[in-house]
This record gives structure tokens, sequence and C-alpha cells, in this order.
């Protein structure tokens, strides 16, 4: 039996973590119904595949300013403070968001000032969760998180199609809004004020260039970040999920199906991946890596819609090695700057991916989104194969 599989009874009889899931849980399902409404909502406006992955990718550039700059309140005060005020404040602008008639530019301020907090909770989650789960629970725990919260991105896109077609945009948005609510409140009710890790009297700009050090200076940690970011290529798929969605003869609903196979996909690669012993998984971080990339390929021969849902899915299976690569950093990172670094690991991140996903708009304004999709999956099989030569040379010499 693995030590993973063992630790996954542990891990669901510790209450504060239970609370700590269900808040992300309710958090993440929001979110993905409002990217599908904010999807169908920009391209219908517009008809452009352009502006459409724009508004998708600012989901993603806010981090740029978020993950380094504020990542590090969660090192320096209580992180569940820290998460309930950024649900809080998230709650409040989608709200604004989902008024009627509200001019697009609105929109995307309120969008950047609602992503520009996702780092900030993501931040105080992994600073928080080795406290919650010490020793060898943390693993274990963390792969339970992670697949879950995929879980309610599957239901969340699903249902994001579905309440888009039945409520409207505005809808969804309430709903998104809601769900941050709802996070705060269990986060409040289930979760102690745990302390900050960081040292007192530590300026904030010597916090945040000490999180910048313990990341470059590690060729470990910076390899798990180059893995990390090849995830700005197989994001293509969903970043033109409605015009997609429109070559395929489809609407609302298949626009929620595109966005929601990945996530699926994901789910399955990481149950499967619990089953391989602790021992092995490092090695399958660049094989997997280029898979996700490698199975847009496929794409190129224009296939039908369930052709096309089957690869996303095998690419969200195979882009399962981010449970490597994310319980990999956090254990190599110290306590003290494990907030701040994992922010700017994030933002690296995800500025990739909002990069990814505003070039495949861009590419589809003049090429068919299928080719554009299979096209990024090629150029990210070449970059999966540079990161995972950096993380096997990042390896301690055996002798």
């Amino acid at each position: 039996m693995t030590a993973r599989a063992v630790g996954f009874r542990d891990v669901l009889g510790v209450t504060e973590f239970r609370a700590l899931f269900s808040a992300q849980l309710v958090s993440v399902t929001g979110d993905q119904l409002a990217r599908v409404a904010l999807s169908i909502l920009v391209y219908d406006r517009t008809n452009s595949p352009g502006w459409a992955a724009l508004t998708y990718a600012l989901t993603f550039l806010p981090d740029l300013v978020g993950g380094p700059l504020l990542s590090g309140l969660a090192d320096r005060y209580p992180p569940r403070t820290v998460m309930v005020a950024a649900d809080l404040l998230r709650a409040v602008a989608v709200t604004a968001m989902a008024t009627p008639g509200l001019p697009l530019l609105a929109v995307a301020a309120l969008l950047v000032g609602v992503q520009l907090f996702n780092p900030v909770w993501g931040s105080a989650r992994a600073a928080l969760l080795p406290q919650l789960l010490p020793g060898e629970t943390f693993v274990p725990g963390m792969g339970l998180l992670m697949m879950l919260v995929q879980a309610g991105q599957v239901a969340g896109f699903a249902l994001g199609g579905l309440l888009v077609a039945g409520l409207g945009t505005s809808g969804a948005l309430l709903a998104d809004a809601a769900s941050f609510a709802v996070s705060a409140l269990f986060l409040v009710n289930g979760v102690q004020s745990w302390p900050p890790r960081a040292e007192p009297g530590v300026r904030w700009w010597r916090h945040v260039r000490a999180g910048w050090t313990v990341v470059v200076g590690d060729r470990r940690r910076l390899a798990l970040v180059a893995l990390g970011c090849v995830s700005g290529f197989y994001i293509a798929g969903e970043a033109i999920a409605a015009p997609y969605a429109a070559e395929l003869g489809g609407g609302a609903v298949v626009v929620g199906l595109l966005l929601g196979a990945y996530a699926l996909g994901n789910v399955l690669g990481m149950a499967a991946l619990s089953r391989v012993p602790p021992s092995r998984r490092s090695r399958l971080l660049g094989p997997l890596a280029m898979l996700a990339c490698g199975a847009l390929l496929g794409c190129a021969l224009r296939p039908d819609l369930e052709a096309t849902l089957a690869l996303l899915t095998l690419s969200g299976v195979a882009s399962s090695y981010n449970l490597i690569a994310n319980t990999t950093f956090v254990q190599l990172t110290p306590d003290a700057q494990r907030a701040q670094a994992f922010g700017f690991a994030l933002t690296a991140l995800r500025v990739s991916q909002g990069l990814g996903v505003v070039l495949a708009g861009l590419a589809a304004e003049r090429a068919a989104p299928h080719g554009v999709v299979a096209a990024a999956g090629a150029i990210g099989v070449v970059a999966a194969f540079g990161a995972a030569t950096l993380w096997r040379r990042a390896q301690p010499d055996p002798r």
C-alpha cells in the first residue's frame, strides 16, 4: 500500500482540512461558472475570438502583480484572515460585474480586481496547508485537494454552459459571487487562526526579495516552475473554447463541455498517479508534460466533437504531473518564505497561461481553431522537453 493511499484516511479525519477543502471547492466551481459566462458574453457582443481570448486572459494576467507583491501577506498575517478578506473583496467585485448592460471595459476592470486576489488566496492556502497536515499527511492531502478541486472545475464548466443558457451571464456571475461568500463562511467556521510564519519586523520589500531568492536560488525549484509554465501551451483548447465550439457546430453547452474535458482528464490522471509509488513519480514529470501538449496534435486532423473531447481529456490526464510539481515545490520551500515563494511560482505559471491564451486568440483570428490548438501542442512539446531536461539536470548526483 502506498504512503499516499494510507494518508487519505488521516487527511479526511482532519476537521480543518475538510473546511479548507470545502471553501476552495465552492470557490473554484463558482470561478468556472464565471469564466464560461465571460467567454460567452464577450464573444456574443464582439463576435471576435481575439476579444474573447483577451477577456479570458485577464483571469490570469493580474497575477503578475498580485503574485509577487501581495502573496507574502500570508507569511506576515494569519493565513485565514488573508483568505477571508480576499473572498469578501472578490464577492463584492463579481456582484458588480453581474450588473446588466455594464460596459465591457468596466467588466474587464472589475475582472482584473477580482483576479488580483486569487494568488493571495492560493498562497495563503500553501502557507496554511503544511500546518494543518504536518509530516506524511501533507502529500496525500495536497493530492486529494487538487483532485477534488479539479472535480469542482468539471462541475463548474459543465454547469456554466447550462446556467448561461438558462439564466444568462448575470445569473452565472451572481453564482460566482455567492461562492466567494460561502467560502469565507467555511473558513471562519472551520479553520482556526494560525499565526504567521515570517520573522517579525521584516520589511515588506525585503520579504518579497527573499521569496524571489528562494525560487531562483535552487535549480530544482526553478525547473519545477518551468515545468508548470508548460501549461501555457496546452491551455490553448480552453483559450478559444467559444470559437472552437462554433467550428464544431455547437453553442454554450459545447463550450462548457470543451472546458470541462481537460479538468475531467486531470482528475482521472491524478487518481491514476496516486497508485504510482512515490519514488517513481518524479521521473514521470517530463514525459507527462510532453504528453499533455502532444495529445493536442490530433486536433490537426479536424476531429469531430467526440474525438476532440477525447484529445482534451487525454491532455488533462497527462497534465496531472502538476500534482508532483506542486507538492515537491512546497516541500522544498522554507516555512518563512513559503507563501511569498509560492506567489512567485504562481505568477510565472499564470502569466505563461495568460500569454498562451492571448496568442491563441490572436492566432484564431486568422486560422481555424483546430489548427491553432494543434500548433500550440507542437510548440509545447518542444518547451516541455526543455523543462524536463532542466529538471533532470537539477537532481543531486546519486554518488
